[in-house]
C-alpha cells in the first residue's frame, strides 16, 4: 500500500466533514473529482465506497444513500447549531477576551456546526458592542493558572489597575502576591481565581484579567481547607467581591422570587411572612456590591437582621445622600 492509499480515507473524511451535513451531500463522482483536482490522488468509485466503509467502521457517521450515485454525508456532529450558538455568544460577549481573539475563536466554533449551518451562524450573530478588553495576556495567565492547580503548587503575581489618565499602572505600587488556586471562576462576564491567600490567611478571589502572568511556584500550594465548599463560597459572593461574611435575613417582596432565585438558588430559605411579602435567610459577603443590590429593588427588599449591616447600610445611603449637598 502507497502513501496515497494510506492518505486517501483520511482526505475523504476531511471533505465530508467540511462540505456536506444531514441536508447536503456529495456524490461518489463530486469526491473522487476533489480528490483529483484539490489532492493530485486518481481515484476509482469502488476505491471511495471501500474508504467510506472503513470510515464507517472507525466510528465516524457517514450517511450513505445508496443509488446510481451513491450520495455521501457526515452527520451527527458532536455539537447542534443551538448548542454552537450558545458557544459562540458566549466567547463574543465574554468582556475578558479581546475583540480580535473572540472572532479567531468564533471562526473555530462556526466549524463545529458544519458548513451550511456555520454560515447561517455567521449571519445570524449580534453583537452587543460592549467593551472587551485589549490584551492577549489572558490567555497565558490562565494557562498559568490552570498548571498551577494541576501541579499543586502556588503562584507569584502582581495586580494591575488603571490610573486616572486610563493607562494599567501597578496596584499597591508592585506588590506581589502568593496565592494557593483552587479554581477558575466565570461570573458576571470575568474569571476569577479562587484559592488561599498567603497575605491575609484565608480564601480569596481576584479578576484574572487584573492579573499580570503569574509565575508557577515549586513551593506546595495550601491544602484546601476542611470543609470548604466552592459553591457555596460562590454563592454568597456579590460580583465576587470578598468581606466579611453574615446570616442576614430580608424582608421582600413576593414579585421579586424570581430574581431572589438567580441570585441565591432555588433552595435558598424562605417562608411566607405576611400578605406580599416573605422572609429570606441566606449568607451573603458584606459589602459594597451587596449593598447595592439591595438598594437596586428601590426600597422592596428590605434588610431585618443582623443589626450591624442594618446600620451600616443606612450610614452608606446618609454618606450618598450627603454627596447630593
Amino acid at each position: 500500500m502507497d502513501t496515497n492509499d494510506k492518505l486517501r480515507p483520511f482526505l475523504i473524511a476531511e471533505i465530508l466533514k467540511g462540505r456536506t451535513d444531514e441536508e447536503h451531500s456529495l456524490t461518489t463522482a463530486q469526491i473522487c473529482q476533489i480528490l483529483k483536482e484539490e489532492y493530485g490522488l486518481e481515484t476509482f468509485r469502488t476505491t471511495v465506497k471501500a474508504d467510506v466503509e472503513l470510515l464507517q467502521r472507525a466510528g465516524m457517521s457517514i450517511q450513505v444513500i445508496r443509488s446510481s450515485q451513491n450520495h455521501y454525508s457526515f452527520v451527527d456532529r458532536a455539537f447542534d447549531t443551538a448548542e454552537v450558538k450558545i458557544l459562540i455568544d458566549a466567547v463574543q460577549s465574554a468582556k475578558f477576551i479581546n475583540q480580535a481573539r473572540s472572532n479567531q475563536l468564533s471562526v473555530k466554533l462556526y466549524q463545529l456546526a458544519g458548513p451550511f449551518e456555520g454560515q447561517k451562524l455567521k449571519r445570524n450573530l449580534i453583537v452587543d458592542g460592549r467593551y472587551k478588553g485589549v490584551g492577549e495576556q489572558i490567555l497565558r495567565t490562565i494557562d498559568q493558572i490552570n498548571e498551577a492547580i494541576n501541579s499543586g503548587c502556588k503562584l507569584r503575581f502582581q495586580m494591575m489597575e488603571y490610573s486616572a489618565a486610563k493607562e494599567q499602572v501597578l496596584h499597591n505600587e508592585g506588590e506581589y502576591y502568593v496565592f494557593s488556586p483552587y479554581s477558575l471562576v466565570w461570573d458576571g462576564d470575568f474569571y476569577y481565581m479562587v484559592g488561599w491567600s498567603e497575605k491575609y490567611r484565608s480564601i480569596g478571589s481576584h479578576r484574572v484579567d487584573r492579573m499580570k502572568v503569574p509565575e508557577v511556584l515549586k513551593d506546595p500550594a495550601e491544602p484546601m481547607p476542611f470543609g470548604f465548599n466552592i459553591n457555596t463560597y460562590i454563592n454568597t459572593m456579590f460580583r465576587m467581591y470578598d468581606a466579611p461574611r453574615a446570616d442576614v435575613e430580608l424582608l421582600v417582596e413576593d414579585g421579586l422570587m424570581d430574581a431572589m432565585i438567580d441570585r441565591f438558588g432555588r433552595f435558598v430559605d424562605t417562608e411566607g411572612y405576611e400578605p406580599g411579602r416573605f422572609k429570606l435567610k441566606a449568607t451573603v459577603s458584606v459589602g459594597t456590591p451587596f449593598f447595592s443590590w439591595v438598594f437596586g429593588f428601590g426600597g422592596r427588599v428590605k434588610i431585618l437582621t443582623p443589626a450591624w449591616v442594618q446600620e451600616e447600610y443606612v450610614e452608606r445611603l446618609k454618606a450618598a445622600w450627603e454627596t447630593l449637598d
